[in-house]
């Protein structure tokens, strides 16, 4: 009686691992390495090791390492995306004050964590490499500036003063996020930071009739 053929072994996950990990678990701990150290840092072992789980697990949601890739980005694009357009829809009845709490929203980068503004640098390290990633980012760009050109449109109503703000509004948020970065940040620093964009960029702006 010939022998059976035997099958080839299947990538299967126990379902204790299946039901216990999701995806954004996954995404979660991908985002994490991204923090640590870059894109080049995720490695499917290595999280799934961090996870507590085998390889199994990853391919219950992901069919290769570069759709993990693909997912972390979209995610964060879809974030960004979501995250303006919200801040687009709060408008009050006091231009300086929406654009103080659009201050405070874009400082929050510089939180204890860091891990946003750590993400983003790792991301703009890659776009320099990657055209997918770089026209990602320049969407990304082009929807904050838009929100910020807004808000200053409405505190000065013109056009070209609102995109030069922005633009210094952008620099500066920028800039204040990094120094919060350094290792002798502190409540005061951050404090005096957003004092001092608040004063110059948006308390002393406004229609030229009542400056």
């Amino acid at each position: 009686m010939p022998a059976k053929p035997m099958k080839a072994p299947t990538k299967r996950v126990r379902g204790s691992e299946s039901s216990r990990l999701t995806r954004d678990d996954w995404l979660d701990a991908a985002f994490d390495a991204v923090v640590e150290g870059g894109f080049d840092n995720i490695r499917v072992l290595a999280i799934a090791d961090k996870l507590g789980v085998t390889r199994g697990s990853f391919y219950w949601h992901f069919s290769e390492h570069a759709d993990l890739i693909r997912a972390v980005l979209e995610r964060w694009r879809k974030r960004e995306l979501e995250e303006d357009a919200q801040l687009q829809a709060q408008a009050s009845d006091d231009a300086r004050a929406d654009l103080v709490q659009l201050l405070d929203v874009a400082l929050a980068r510089g939180g204890a964590d860091l891990k946003d503004m750590r993400f983003e640098l790792a991301l703009r390290g890659l776009g320099r490499r990657d055209p997918e990633v770089a026209r990602m980012l320049v969407e990304v760009d082009e929807a904050r500036m838009e929100l910020f050109e807004s808000k200053f449109k409405r505190l000065t109503g013109d056009d070209k003063r609102a995109t030069d703000l922005a633009v210094l509004f952008y620099l500066a948020v920028t800039g204040g996020v990094q120094a919060l970065a350094r290792p002798s940040g502190s409540g005061r620093v951050a404090e005096y930071i957003r004092s001092v964009i608040t004063d110059y960029l948006i308390q002393r702006q406004g229609p030229p009739s009542i400056k």
